[in-house]
Formats: C-alpha cells, sequence, structure tokens
C-alpha cells in the first residue's frame, strides 16, 4: 500500500508556472527525478497546478516516463508504443486503461511470486545441489587414486565447503541484481 501523509491523505506537489514542483508536506522544491524516485518508494502523491488547482498527476506521471525513456535504457518496446497510439480515438480505448492495471496488477503478482520462489530456491537450487554432489565425487575420485591422510581429508573438505560458500555468495549477489533490475 502506498505510504501518505499522517492523516491518510496523498502528499501534496504542487506545480508553479516555472515548472518548479513544491513539496509541501517537506516544504521543498523538487524535480521530476525526486518524484520518479517518490513512486518507486510507493509514497502516495497528487499533483495539482499551483494556480488553477487543477490535479495533473497523469500529466507529470507521464512525463517522467518520457524522461526515463529518453535517459536510459528503453522498456517501452517500438511496437508497443505504436499499438498503444492506435487505440486512441479507437472503440477500444475506454478499455485500455483498466485492462492495463489488471494486466500491471499480474505482472507484480507474477514478480514477487518469483523472487520469492527464487530466494527460497538459493538454498534447495538444484544447480547448488549439483556442485555440491560434484565436488563430492571429485573428492572421492581422488581419494581413490591419492591416498590422503585424515587431516589432508579435512582440509580437503574445508576447502569443497569454502567454495561452496563461495557459490552461495555468488549465487547472492545474482539474486541481489535480479532484485535491483526488477525495481
Amino acid at each position: 500500500m502506498a505510504k501518505r501523509t499522517a492523516e491518510g491523505e496523498p502528499i501534496i506537489i504542487k506545480k508553479y508556472a516555472n515548472r518548479r514542483l513544491y513539496n509541501t508536506d517537506t516544504s521543498s522544491y523538487i524535480t521530476l527525478d525526486d518524484l520518479a524516485k517518490m513512486v518507486r518508494e510507493n509514497v502516495d502523491f497528487q499533483v495539482l497546478d499551483a494556480k488553477s488547482g487543477d490535479d495533473i498527476t497523469h500529466t507529470i506521471l507521464t512525463q517522467i516516463i518520457v524522461e526515463e525513456e529518453s535517459h536510459g535504457t528503453q522498456m517501452l518496446p517500438v511496437s508497443f508504443l505504436r499499438d498503444l497510439i492506435s487505440m486512441y480515438g479507437n472503440s477500444m480505448q475506454s478499455m485500455m486503461p483498466s485492462y492495463l492495471e489488471a494486466s500491471m496488477a499480474n505482472f507484480r503478482k507474477n514478480r514477487e511470486q518469483l523472487q520469492s520462489a527464487f530466494a527460497k530456491g538459493i538454498e534447495a537450487n538444484p544447480l547448488a545441489k549439483m556442485a555440491e554432489a560434484n565436488i563430492k565425487m571429485m573428492q572421492n575420485a581422488a581419494e581413490a587414486f591419492i591416498p590422503v591422510t585424515r587431516k589432508g581429508a579435512d582440509a580437503a573438505k574445508k576447502e569443497a565447503d569454502d567454495e561452496l560458500a563461495q557459490m552461495r555468495q555468488q549465487m547472492a549477489a545474482m539474486q541481489k541484481k535480479l532484485d535491483e533490475l526488477s525495481k
């Protein structure tokens, strides 16, 4: 659920004629990047035109998308943009907002399930189990050909455990990168 002010109302952002945005909650001027960060942090806000009082949240959010698309890796494929534009004025236009909202809700749900399964799967990851089995098999093969003292076997086991710990750290780092990419 989106964060709100203490009274449960969205934070009011005022946009002035000079294109400056003013956060009434923090009593400070902010940028579109700050608003994008607020969206990512699930902070509920409403952008009002300071002169007319009109709600211009939709326009500002659209402007943030345009800025994001022009600065970094583009998320919206050209074919999607063409399809979206072709829907304006079409008889299907009225259905698009609810369809897109439902699609995004389903996407978020699937992403959360995937992240949860991946987090749980690190401990029970088949690749980690295969690596562990391969290490044990290599140890057994080495012991069959090279007689090892008990002290040497303990050192080999410790080395294998260290390698397994490193692999787990690498997998955790990959999970972290996936989480960052999904944000």
